[in-house]
């Protein structure tokens, strides 16, 4: 009960978003400056002091990567094979199905449930979540779009590098290189870290005014799959593979178990696309919000 009540904030601060956004309390306009500082600036400063402080070697293993990515890569080639199938074009529903909102619920679960320790893990995830899923993503769908879109290697490289995976970067680099940083600046960093988690759920709890609960049976079935299917998969994948500590464990199940990422919106090039993905991430958030307290149950138990 208390690990499930440490969550609760987390939504409670979604829904305060989505009433100021309901409200007009917080305009378009408002909502693009506090979305900008937010992720080019605050989240930035937040993951490079975090990365650049952990201790790499304990967090960088290759079994947990492993078992979270190939649950992922699993989970998005059914979903994309499912739809090519019944279709014969590409889809961004695999993305969807497989691509976890890490940054906006991801990071402050694990800040309020597991304190720094836990953060080490979400920040190793994160250094390769983009790179992998997104690649995957543009490889599927240069190769199956019916029309005949090629793979535009410096395009994906555009759309993987942003503020995030640079602060992520530049942070290993400090790590690996053994940099001590002035404490004038690392004060100021700390400071300004500390206003990305409130301001990121903010930003989502507005931007999720901008979508309809707009229900079909695909709809459906991509937000059971990612609450469901692919925590399951990392969970049985944790439990096999070896040298991944209970709370490593516990990090990736419930990061796994996280709503659809807002990114993948990125992806979206048809209009019917928008409409589902856009149900997709509210579906997802809301269901969310009665699953992961059950995941987080489980993996305390």
């Amino acid at each position: 009960m208390t690990a499930t009540l440490a969550i609760l904030p987390i939504f409670g601060v979604i829904v305060l978003g989505y009433v100021l956004g309901r409200r007009q309390w917080l305009t378009a306009e408002s909502l693009v400056g506090l979305r900008t500082v937010t992720f080019k600036l605050f989240m930035p400063c937040l993951l490079f002091l975090g990365i650049a402080r952990a201790p790499l070697g304990e967090v960088l293993s290759p079994w947990l990567l492993l078992a979270y990515y190939l649950p992922a890569l699993g989970v998005f080639m059914l979903i994309n094979l499912w739809v090519w199938r019944r279709s014969g074009e590409s889809t961004v529903l695999g993305l969807a199905g497989s691509y976890s909102n890490n940054v906006l619920i991801g990071l402050p679960m694990a800040a309020s449930l597991f304190g720094d320790d836990g953060l080490m893990f979400v920040y190793a995830i994160l250094a390769f979540h983009s790179l992998i899923l997104f690649s995957a993503h543009s490889l599927f769908a240069a190769i199956v779009d019916a029309r005949g879109q090629q793979l535009k290697p410096l395009t994906m490289l555009k759309g993987m590098i942003n503020p995030i995976i640079v602060g992520l970067m530049l942070g290993g680099v400090v790590n690996l290189l053994g940099i001590t940083l002035p404490d004038t600046l690392t004060t100021m960093l700390e400071w300004l870290g500390r206003a990305a988690l409130p301001c990121a759920l903010l930003v989502l709890g507005v931007g999720l005014t901008r979508y309809r609960l707009h229900l079909s049976a695909t709809i459906g079935v991509i937000t059971m799959l990612k609450l469901m299917l692919f925590p399951a998969l990392v969970a049985l994948m944790t439990a096999w593979l070896p040298g991944i500590s209970p709370m490593a464990r516990q990090v990736v199940v419930l990061l796994a178990a996280g709503p659809i990422g807002v990114n993948v919106l990125a992806f979206v090039t048809r209009p019917e696309q928008q409409r589902d993905i856009g149900a997709c991430i509210f579906l997802s958030t809301l269901a969310a919000a009665l699953t992961l307290p059950v995941w987080v149950a489980w993996m305390h138990g």
